[in-house]
C-alpha cells in the first residue's frame, strides 16, 4: 500500500508513542470534547436540525476521522462553514434529503481520495475562500439574531433579506433578558482563556446561563421549549429509502457539501501542520473524511469536516497524534450518555452568543481588508463569491466562484504567453548572445514562443504566426521555453502547418522536450509535418532550413 493511503494513526502506533505522549494526548483529547458539546449542539439547531444531531455527528464523524484519517492532530465533527447549506437541503428536501445528500457527499469526497484530489484542492484561490467563508460568517451571524435579541419568531425566513426584514418588523418584541445572556456569553466566550487558558470560555458560559436562568426562572426561550428532550443515546444506523429522483435531486447539494467538506479539512490540516512541524496525507485524510460522512449519515448525523478552531485548541493543549481525537469522540458520547437531560436547559441565547463569536472568527475581516487592497481579479473573485453566498446560495457562489477563478487564470494564463519574430535584420537586444543566430538566412522567419500553448492562448498564438509577410520560404517555432501544449494548443499548430504548407512554406519545430515529443505522437502531429523538422535546438533548425533553402553552411 502506498504511503499516501496508510492512515496517520496505524504509521504512529508502529513508530510506536510514548507514555507521556499518550498522557497529553488523553487529557487534551477530554479538553476538546467539553469544547466540542456546545458547539456540535449550536451548529446542528442553526442548521435547522434537532440538538442530537450534531452531537452524533462529532461522535461518529470525529471517531473514524481520528482513526482513519492522514493528519496527527485533526479534529473532525460540524462545523459552521456547512450551516447554509444544511440549512437549505432541510428546507427544501426535509432531513431525509440531507441524510441521502450527506449520504453520497461521503462517497464521492471518497472518490476524490482515491483519485488523489487531495494534491489539487490546494490551487483553490485563496480569494474565493475568504469570499465564502466571510459570507457564511455573515449568514451565520444573520441566523442568530432572533435568539439573540429573543424575538421568538417561530420561522424565520431562509432567505438573508427576508430575515432581516422579519426582524425589524418584530422588534417591538424583544427580551432584555436574551440580550444580557447573549453579551455575557460573549464577553465569556472572547475573555475567559485569557484568565484561565486551559477552561474553554464558552463551557463557562453555558455553565453560568443555565444555572442562572434555571434558578431565577427568567424568561427566555432554551434548547427544551424549541425541541424538548435531548436524546440519551444513539440509534442504530438505518439506510434511508433512495429512488432515482431523489439522488438527481440532491447530487448538487452533495457536490457541493463534498467540496466544501474537502477544502475545509485539508485547511485545517495545513494550519495544524504548520503548529506542529508535521506533514499531513491529504488523500487519506479526504477518505477518512468521506468515510465519516457517508457513516455518520447512516446514523443520523450531519456533514463533518476538520474543525479548524476545535484543531487548533487540540494542539495547543499538547494534542500530538490521533488519540486525542478518539478520546475527544468518547468523551462526547459518555457526555452525550450521561448528561443528555441537562444539555436541554440550555438558552437558546446563549448558543446564540456562542454562534455569534463562531461566525466573528469565520468572517476573516482582516484577510478580506487585505483582499480588497490587493490586484483586481482578487477582487472581483472575493466580492462574486461573498454576494452570491450571501445573497443568493453558496452552492451557486462555489459553483461561479470556481468557474470565475478558472476564467480569470485562463486570461493570466493567455497573457503570459509571449511571441517574438527574428529575422535576419532584427537580431538586437537579448538575442545578440546567440552566436547560432547569427548566420540566419534572409528567407528564413524565427518565432520564439514563450509560455504554455493551451486553449486559452491558442487563438492569439495562431492570430500572431499567421500574421507576417510571406516573402519568407521558411518558419521555425522555437518552442525552448513551452513547458505544455493541449489538444486546443495540437490544433492549433497543426492547422498552422497545413496552411504554410499550402503556401508552399515549411514549418520547422525547434527546441521540442522529451515530454512533449511524447505528446507530439500522440496528437499524431507527424501526420502533418515530417520528423526531420522537428529538432532539439536553434542550429538543427537552422541547418535544415539552410538545406531545404539549398543553401551552404
Amino acid at each position: 500500500m502506498q504511503k499516501d493511503f496508510i492512515p496517520k494513526l496505524f504509521s504512529l502506533l508502529k513508530q510506536g508513542i510514548s507514555k507521556e505522549t499518550l498522557i497529553k494526548d488523553i487529557l487534551s483529547g477530554l479538553i476538546v470534547g467539553i469544547v466540542a458539546l456546545p458547539l456540535a449542539i449550536a451548529f446542528a439547531i442553526a442548521s435547522g436540525v434537532s440538538p442530537e444531531k450534531g452531537i452524533i455527528t462529532a461522535v461518529i464523524a470525529g471517531l473514524i476521522i481520528s482513526i482513519f484519517g492522514g493528519s496527527r492532530v485533526q479534529i473532525g465533527g460540524p462545523t459552521g462553514a456547512f450551516i447554509v447549506i444544511v440549512y437549505g437541503i432541510v428546507q427544501e428536501y426535509g432531513v431525509n434529503g440531507l441524510t441521502i445528500a450527506t449520504f453520497m457527499a461521503g462517497f464521492i469526497i471518497i472518490i476524490m481520495g482515491f483519485a488523489k484530489l487531495g494534491n489539487y484542492l490546494k490551487f483553490i484561490p485563496y480569494s474565493l475562500i475568504v469570499g465564502f467563508t466571510s459570507g457564511i460568517a455573515l449568514i451565520i451571524f444573520s441566523s442568530q439574531i432572533n435568539d439573540f435579541l429573543g424575538l421568538n419568531i417561530s420561522n424565520v425566513p431562509a432567505d438573508f433579506i427576508d430575515k432581516w426584514i422579519a426582524y425589524f418588523n418584530n422588534f417591538n418584541n424583544i427580551n432584555w433578558y436574551a440580550i444580557v445572556i447573549a453579551t455575557v456569553t460573549i464577553l465569556i466566550t472572547l475573555y475567559f482563556q485569557k484568565l484561565i487558558p486551559k477552561i474553554p470560555g464558552s463551557i463557562i458560559a453555558i455553565l453560568l446561563a443555565t444555572l442562572v436562568v434555571q434558578y431565577f426562572n427568567i424568561p427566555v426561550a432554551t434548547i427544551e421549549s424549541n425541541y424538548g428532550e435531548i436524546p440519551s443515546s444513539i440509534s442504530m444506523p438505518s439506510i434511508p429509502k433512495v429512488d432515482f429522483e431523489i439522488i438527481k435531486a440532491l447530487i448538487q447539494p452533495a457536490f457541493a457539501i463534498a467540496i466544501l467538506g474537502s477544502i475545509e479539512s485539508l485547511l485545517s490540516a495545513v494550519v495544524s501542520d504548520s503548529m506542529i512541524g508535521g506533514k499531513h496525507r491529504s488523500n487519506m485524510e479526504l477518505i477518512a473524511q468521506g468515510a465519516a460522512n457517508a457513516f455518520g449519515a447512516l446514523f443520523g448525523g450531519i456533514p463533518a469536516t476538520g474543525a479548524i478552531a476545535r484543531t487548533a485548541t487540540n494542539v495547543k493543549n499538547g494534542g500530538r497524534t490521533p488519540i486525542a481525537g478518539i478520546v475527544h469522540a468518547l468523551a462526547l458520547l459518555a457526555i452525550m450518555l450521561l448528561f443528555a437531560p441537562y444539555a436541554k436547559l440550555i438558552p437558546m441565547s446563549c448558543l446564540a452568543g456562542i454562534l455569534i463569536v463562531v461566525a466573528y472568527h469565520m468572517s476573516e475581516w482582516r484577510q478580506f481588508k487585505s483582499i480588497l487592497k490587493g490586484n483586481k481579479t482578487d477582487v472581483i473573485i472575493l466580492l462574486t463569491t461573498f454576494f452570491l453566498t450571501v445573497i443568493f446560495d453558496l452552492i451557486i457562489a462555489i459553483e461561479i466562484g470556481i468557474v470565475l477563478a478558472s476564467l480569470m487564470f485562463m486570461k493570466r494564463m493567455s497573457e503570459s504567453i509571449h511571441i517574438k519574430n527574428i529575422t535576419s535584420e532584427n537580431r538586437t537586444g537579448e538575442h545578440l548572445f546567440d552566436e547560432e543566430l547569427s548566420d540566419l538566412p534572409k528567407e528564413v522567419l524565427l518565432y520564439e514562443i514563450n509560455g504554455p500553448l493551451f486553449f486559452g492562448a491558442a487563438r492569439q498564438f495562431q492570430e500572431t504566426i499567421t500574421a507576417f509577410n510571406k516573402d519568407y520560404k521558411v518558419i521555425i517555432l522555437r518552442m525552448r521555453y513551452v513547458p505544455m501544449i493541449d489538444a486546443t494548443g495540437f490544433q492549433s499548430l497543426k492547422e498552422i502547418i497545413k496552411t504554410f504548407k499550402e503556401e508552399d512554406i515549411l514549418i520547422i519545430l525547434s527546441g521540442i522536450s522529451p515530454e512533449l515529443r511524447a505528446d507530439f505522437r500522440k496528437n499524431d502531429i507527424y501526420s502533418v509535418i515530417e520528423r526531420k523538422y522537428i529538432v532539439t535546438n536553434i542550429t538543427m533548425a537552422i541547418s535544415r532550413a539552410k538545406k531545404y533553402l539549398n543553401i551552404e553552411d
